[in-house]
């Protein structure tokens, strides 16, 4: 059995395991905070580094001179600028903000990448992702474990179909990545929708009525007494997910639920590095213009030790 295949059947087998009473399921996708960090440049730019980089690749600028930040950071302006045409507009900054910010996204897939493209020919047709995930389990018709491995394969290849953009049933890397983080795609959304309301619509009425939304994210276990953010729940249910009024949740009601519009975080933070650092106030940044601000946007040993220097004086 590969890895892959373990993940696997250790992933189908959490699905089966009941939630414990007082164990919440959040089935709401948010886009996580770009830092961890106070956004206060007053004392220190540590938040515009997380969000412009990622917190990871942040802390690796921390141990670099001021010329070696500079000449990275430089490199990283002219992938920032998609169009080569010398500027950095707001929409590429912010595309490179999401970008860095779901980095593991991408690393995932090229972890994945290299398990399913079996001939090695840059893509992924829907019978090699068939073969190498559900190969074993197809050869075994009646599992151990009586898990329907065939109605995954069928979600699955629905799925695939739909982020297949061209039809060809063969995924190129792009294609694959909206297959695996359909969250991440709008032309996406609509599967997840469908699949979040399979999972939860227990009658098969095509709706999520109180019972199936609380049933959930929350296991009764013969205990009579729910917590009190089970009852807030059925509050939130009442009150804001049934729009209509009418009992339970349609599609766009789920939808409203599960991808609400979130403020965009990373939109805000490409405006402020754009506003700060455009000296001649046309609204774009060229290379020089982001270098010169260079410790607004990365770190290196000048700024990590002056900010040891402070953090000596307060103590």
């Amino acid at each position: 059995m590969t890895i892959h295949q373990l993940l696997l059947c250790l992933s189908l087998s959490m699905v089966c395991i009941s939630s414990k009473p007082t164990e919440k399921k959040d089935r709401v996708h948010h886009d996580a905070q770009l830092s961890d960090k106070v956004h206060d440049d007053a004392q220190n730019f540590d938040y515009d580094h997380d969000a412009f980089l990622g917190a990871d690749e942040a802390k690796t600028f921390d141990q670099l001179t001021p010329e070696e930040s500079k000449e990275r950071l430089g490199k990283i302006v002219s992938k920032i600028d998609e169009d080569k045409d010398g500027f950095v507009t707001v929409e590429e900054l912010k595309d490179w903000i999401k970008f860095a910010q779901k980095r593991w996204i991408y690393e995932d897939v090229e972890r994945q990448w290299k398990g399913h493209d079996l001939n090695e020919d840059g893509l992924i047709s829907w019978e090699e992702y068939k073969n190498a995930t559900y190969g074993y389990i197809l050869d075994d018709p009646d599992p151990d474990d009586g898990f329907n491995y065939k109605q995954m394969m069928v979600r699955d290849e629905r799925r695939f179909k739909m982020a297949d953009k061209d039809g060809d049933l063969t995924a190129t890397k792009e294609e694959f990545t909206a297959f695996l983080h359909p969250e991440e795609y709008d032309y996406m959304k609509d599967i997840v929708v469908q699949e979040t309301m399979e999972d939860i619509d227990k009658n098969g009425d095509g709706f999520i009525d109180l019972e199936e939304y609380i049933g959930d994210m929350y296991s009764h276990d013969g205990d009579t007494d729910e917590p009190e953010w089970v009852k807030t729940e059925r509050e939130q249910f009442v009150e804001f997910r049934d729009k209509n009024r009418d009992g339970k949740m349609d599609k766009e009601e789920t939808k409203d639920w599960i991808l609400p519009s979130d403020y965009d975080h990373a939109e805000a933070e490409a405006r402020h590095l754009v506003y700060e650092s455009d000296q001649n106030k046309d609204g774009k940044l060229t290379k020089e213009e982001i270098v010169d601000k260079y410790d607004l946007f990365v770190g290196s040993q000048a700024t990590d030790f002056g900010e040891a220097l402070v953090r000596h004086d307060e103590f």
